[in-house]
C-alpha cells in the first residue's frame, strides 16, 4: 500500500507545533533551559524553511537548506552548554565544524555571500562556564 505524501508545509507545521507543544509542557522540568533554547532553534528553523517555490530548484534547495544547517548549528551549541555526555558533546563540536562548512559551500555554489567568520568551539565547557554564543 503506497504512503500517502505530504506536502513539506504541512509536515513543517505540524513539527513546529509539536516542538511547541513538547516546550510548554517541559517549561518546568529541570531540562528547562535546553528545551527552550531547541525549541527556539526549531521554531527559527522551521519558518525560515516554509518559503515559496521560486521556480528555481537550486535557489530554494539552498533557501531551505541554510536554516536547516543554522537549526543543526543552534541545536549543537545547546548540546555544548546544557549537555553532560563527553562523547555527544564532542559530535555536536563535529556537527557544528561540519555545518558551517556546507553553510559556506552552499552559499559559495550559488554566488552568495559567505556568512562573516566566527570562532568554532573546540572544546565543550564545563557547567561553571557555559559556552557562550559569538
Amino acid at each position: 500500500m503506497p504512503v500517502p505524501r505530504s506536502s513539506p508545509r504541512a509536515c513543517a507545521a505540524l513539527l513546529l507545533l509539536l516542538c511547541t507543544s513538547a516546550g510548554l509542557a517541559a517549561s518546568t522540568t529541570p531540562e528547562s533551559p535546553y528545551l527552550t533554547e531547541v525549541n527556539g532553534a526549531m521554531d527559527r528553523m522551521m519558518k525560515a524553511m516554509m518559503v515559496a517555490p521560486s521556480g528555481d530548484v537550486d535557489a530554494d534547495f539552498v533557501t531551505m537548506m541554510l536554516p536547516h544547517h543554522q537549526g543543526a548549528i543552534d541545536m549543537a551549541v545547546a548540546e555544548l552548554r546544557h549537555g553532560k555526555n563527553e562523547q555527544l558533546k564532542r559530535i555536536a563540536q563535529e556537527i557544528i565544524v561540519d555545518q558551517q562548512q556546507e553553510i559556506a559551500a552552499m552559499q559559495l555554489a550559488t554566488g552568495r555571500p559567505l556568512p562573516p567568520s566566527r570562532a568554532v568551539p573546540t572544546q565543550p565547557q564545563s557547567a561553571s562556564t557555559p559556552f557562550k554564543e559569538q
